[in-house]
């Protein structure tokens, strides 16, 4: 039984440092995973490396054909990842607005206020502002599947590699939005709140959408 628990433990470890890798893009999509290469590196057995790479397999990160690969996002799940991000993104701003303080009213308004510099920025710098102001929204709800589930809709996401180029307009017009959220979530009006995320991500989605008409 101990040695059943030892193993669980690793396991859950070297899932955890694989799955940060992957959503991070440290592993970049069509990577090979080895068995004996994770379990050299991470010095670790085969079976905790086997049931790691497992549980990748069930949350859709890696597939297994061949061998080990870091799962590549058909842009033609662009719908199922868009709806995925307005549930899970409409819902989790809702409950922040119900548990949120001053101090987080404090790191958002500096975040939308950076990103009204985007001009002076470049698009990697502004995304990183970007993912961190919808990611500290998502921590507010106090739900940490949301956290896992949140990551998982945005590495899909970023894994497709999608040819879209925002205009100058659609970026000011996507940092006011950012404002309307935070304007609900100071004033904790949930409802406001919820429905200013989702729009928010509408919005993103008929971007996208359009763009890729007309690549």
């Amino acid at each position: 039984m101990t040695k059943r628990v030892g193993t669980d433990l690793l396991a859950a470890d070297v899932h955890a440092r694989l799955r940060a890798r992957i959503l991070s893009f440290e592993i970049k999509p069509g990577s090979r995973l080895v068995e004996d290469e994770i379990s050299a590196t991470m010095n670790v057995g085969r079976t905790p490396v086997r049931e790691a790479l497992l549980r990748l397999q069930g949350e859709g990160l890696v597939s297994r054909e061949k061998g080990w690969v870091v799962e590549s996002t058909d842009p033609s799940n662009m719908q199922a990842i868009f709806e995925s991000r307005i549930a899970i993104e409409g819902y989790a701003t809702r409950l922040a607005a119900t548990r949120v303080t001053s101090a987080d009213v404090t790191e958002l308004e500096a975040l939308v206020a950076e990103m009204d510099r985007f001009e002076a920025m470049n698009r990697a710098q502004l995304n990183q502002l970007n993912r961190a102001f919808h990611r500290r929204i998502i921590e507010m709800s106090g739900n940490p599947l949301f956290v896992d589930m949140h990551e998982k809709t945005l590495f899909h996401y970023w894994n497709m590699r999608l040819p879209v180029i925002f205009t100058k307009e659609q970026t000011q017009a996507a940092n006011e939005q950012h404002k309307v959220i935070l304007t609900a979530l100071t004033a904790r009006r949930e409802a406001e709140a919820e429905e200013a995320a989702r729009e928010h991500v509408r919005t993103t989605f008929a971007i996208v959408r359009d763009a890729l008409e007309g690549f």
